[in-house]
């Protein structure tokens, strides 16, 4: 009995030792791969504390309080400037009007821009030339300019008379007597330097009587007047307009200073 208790011993010892090395052999460990290497024999890292790398976002967030500050002090001296030029043509609007010398300069126009004056001729009707289409209280139509020949001397100025309905394009549609008077009449207005054309306005055409923007120098050439360009003016009457425009007679524009002036809103933006 004794011998045959060892054998199951013995037995028993064999399993159990074959059970243990089946399972070591299941549950093989990192480290008993020749080719592992442990994260302690990697080489150390350097890092160097406060380089970080910043993106364009970042980039571009910290530029726009810059750029804001550089437009509003450019606003500020435009509004200085603006305000300036307003100040010095409003001056030349109290001042009686002058009347207009037989020949100005053109070079020296800026320095008389918004200047009252007078001139007495003739309105050459067979000169005229319209501007447009132009939008007046939300309706399309056209500037007349027509030339005015001088008494006396017989020189020649261009002269904006004002607007017209798109209906009365053509002369005879209009209030003969009133809208193309023959008789001598005496234009007050204001010596101006027109406004420029832009990248969206299209060329004139004078040759098929086609005019956007009034380029004097183009217009003085075409009716042999000289570079010289009035804006007649009236004084503002509701009623009146309505009555001239069923007329077809030009309404004149009113002797104030009209320069756009937002650089306020414009530095309070930025």
């Amino acid at each position: 009995m004794k011998i045959l208790s060892y054998r199951c011993s013995v037995l028993r010892c064999r399993r159990l030792e074959r059970h243990i090395s089946a399972t070591t052999r299941t549950l093989a460990q990192p480290g008993d791969d020749p080719e592992f290497k442990s994260i302690v024999d990697s080489p150390a890292i350097l890092v160097q504390a406060g380089k970080k790398k910043h993106g364009p976002g970042l980039i571009i967030l910290a530029l726009i309080p810059i750029t804001a500050f550089a437009l509003g002090t450019w606003q500020v001296q435009r509004l200085a400037w603006k305000s300036d030029l307003i100040a010095k043509f409003e001056d030349r609007l109290i001042r009686p009007a002058l009347p207009l010398p037989p020949k100005i300069d053109p070079d020296a126009i800026h320095e008389f821009d918004y200047r009252r004056v007078f001139a007495r001729g003739h309105l050459r009707h067979d000169q005229e030339m319209l501007i447009g289409p132009r939008i007046q209280d939300g309706k399309n139509g056209y500037l007349v300019v027509t030339p005015l020949e001088r008494e006396g001397d017989g020189t020649t100025v261009l002269v904006n008379r004002g607007w017209i309905d798109k209906k009365f394009k053509k002369p005879a549609s209009r209030d003969t007597l009133q809208a193309c008077p023959t008789d001598e009449v005496v234009i007050e207005g204001l010596l101006r330097e027109p406004w420029k054309k832009n990248m969206f306005t299209p060329n004139n055409a004078p040759e098929k009587g086609e005019f956007y923007f009034p380029d004097v120098a183009q217009m003085a050439n075409l009716t042999g007047s000289q570079p010289v360009w009035i804006e007649e003016t009236m004084t503002p009457d509701l009623l009146t307009n309505w009555a001239r425009e069923d007329k077809g007679i030009p309404i004149g524009r009113s002797a104030e200073v009209n320069l756009s002036n937002k650089h306020a809103q414009y530095i309070f933006t930025w």
